[in-house]
């Protein structure tokens, strides 16, 4: 597919939409607008950490595990904090394992529980993996720090109204309305 389309689907989509139901031509568009978005950011942000074997899915697990205290979190707390089904972050850890980037280990505060751990390979590469999709802007090298903003406080709205989250916004430390940050771990 060329980078660039000589027209746009969704604005051909939205006159279509409105011609058939005005009245929902604008949220057709909406949601339509977002998940092209969201194709178009995966393949930006994967292209970048490619180099480092890593898929985003993979990043965020490695990531995550790198913000914790202790380098490990139990395998349930992860899907959570990715919002992930579980298969996926065994699916995730699975890999990272093969590779010497995590190991699984049981809680010694609860053998029943299975804890997902960062080796000291694992921080290294992620944190070489973050320089990258930071020296990227996550895809949007184009977008000001305040749209950026922008963008997070329209998307948080949606994802309140949907039931993903609170009604509240976090601030610059990165804490939720609750003033948690969560990761503990």
């Amino acid at each position: 597919m060329a980078d660039e389309l000589s027209f746009d689907p969704i604005a051909e989509a939205f006159r279509q939409w409105a011609a058939r139901w005005p009245e929902c031509a604008d949220h057709m568009a909406a949601v339509t607008s977002v998940m092209r978005v969201q194709q178009l950011l995966l393949a930006r942000v994967e292209d970048a950490l490619k180099p480092y074997g890593l898929t985003f899915a993979s990043y965020e697990a490695l990531r995550l595990l790198a913000f914790t205290r202790s380098g490990a979190l139990p395998m349930g707390k992860m899907g959570a904090r990715l919002m992930v089904h579980p298969a996926a972050v065994t699916n995730a850890v699975s890999r990272l394992e093969q590779r010497g980037l995590a190991r699984r280990q049981m809680s010694p505060n609860d053998r029943r529980v299975v804890l997902a751990a960062i080796t000291d390979k694992g921080r290294l590469l992620v944190e070489e993996a973050t320089a990258a999709l930071n020296q990227a802007a996550f895809g949007l090298p184009g977008l000001s720090a305040e749209q950026a903003a922008e963008i997070t406080t329209v998307l948080r709205g949606v994802r309140a109204m949907v039931g993903d989250v609170g009604t509240g916004g976090f601030d610059a430390a990165g804490t939720d309305d609750l003033g948690a940050d969560g990761l503990a771990g």
